[in-house]
């Protein structure tokens, strides 16, 4: 029997639109996705996974995404996070030390509440069982430790804490506490972890950013290439001069609602134009 795996990496509130829209265009060509049987979600993408997974309708998900922000905060990000991640990858000596690194800037950065999170997180979900029928793996990292940490259903952890960890970016959101132990941003591994479908026969994956970090993290076409002769893959990513014009020069732009609706009509667009070559994996 064929095995399908849907990998969605991360991308903040940006990237999450966009992924959302080009799952819709892809279902208005016919391609429907939902019948995975794995999904991977990683940061924005464990949000986008938990929804479809647990049957909520593209449309509807679409919907949301075009929807007018109404007070919706935008978490302040500081001028210097971007260049403190770089300079921590520059410094770490494998993705546990890189991990960990980043673990201590967000165990010391003043964010909002894990409530505020954990509700913010439960009303995006809203009718979602806790953990769909469909295996979805929730991607994290032990901010102390700096461990990889992989969710599911078999996990003992609940659906709204996963996603909580997964998209919790250090510095802008805070680490989410699970058992005694506090986790942060899945995509601090990699952005989209699309090693964790290896064995999949069909593996599609939706990634807004793709870029790897040196000898740390690995970028999302050296992992496909990890994936072996036996899976067939496509990646489904943006257009860069579509991606520019969206998120602007500061990729602080990634957390804003109001660029939501933009991304998620370009998303739908790139769906639709890519529907034919995401078929001929997934269908065939």
């Amino acid at each position: 029997m064929t095995s399908r795996a849907l990998v969605l990496g991360g991308g903040a509130v940006v990237g999450i639109a966009w992924e959302v829209g080009v799952l819709a265009g892809l279902a208005a060509k016919g391609v429907d996705l939902r019948d995975a049987d794995l999904v991977v979600g990683t940061s924005g993408g464990s949000l986008v996974g938990a929804q479809l997974a647990g049957g909520m309708g593209v449309e509807d998900m679409y919907g949301r995404q075009i929807a007018p922000p109404v007070g919706e905060p935008i978490p302040k990000v500081s001028p210097f996070g971007v260049f403190r991640l770089v300079w921590q990858l520059s410094r770490a000596k494998d993705t546990k030390d890189f991990g960990a690194r980043m673990g201590r800037i967000a165990l010391a950065a003043r964010t909002g509440s894990e409530e505020e999170r954990r509700s913010q997180i439960a009303r995006w979900l809203g009718d979602v069982p806790d953990w769909p029928r469909t295996r979805l793996v929730i991607t994290a990292i032990d901010a102390e430790s700096g461990e990889p940490v992989d969710f599911d259903g078999g996990s003992g952890v609940d659906l709204v804490s996963a996603v909580s960890a997964s998209t919790a970016a250090p510095g802008v959101r805070p680490p989410t506490t699970i058992g005694g132990r506090r986790y942060i941003d899945g995509g601090l591994r990699s952005a989209a972890n699309v090693d964790l479908a290896t064995g999949y026969d069909r593996v599609v994956v939706i990634a807004p950013m793709t870029r790897g970090g040196g000898r740390v993290m690995k970028g999302v076409t050296e992992q496909i290439a990890g994936l072996g002769r036996r899976s067939r893959v496509t990646l489904v990513e943006p257009d860069p001069k579509t991606w520019r014009s969206i998120i602007g020069r500061s990729v602080g732009n990634l957390l804003e609602p109001a660029r939501r609706a933009p991304a998620a009509l370009a998303g739908r667009e790139r769906g639709v134009e890519l529907a034919a070559e995401v078929a001929a994996v997934w269908n065939d």
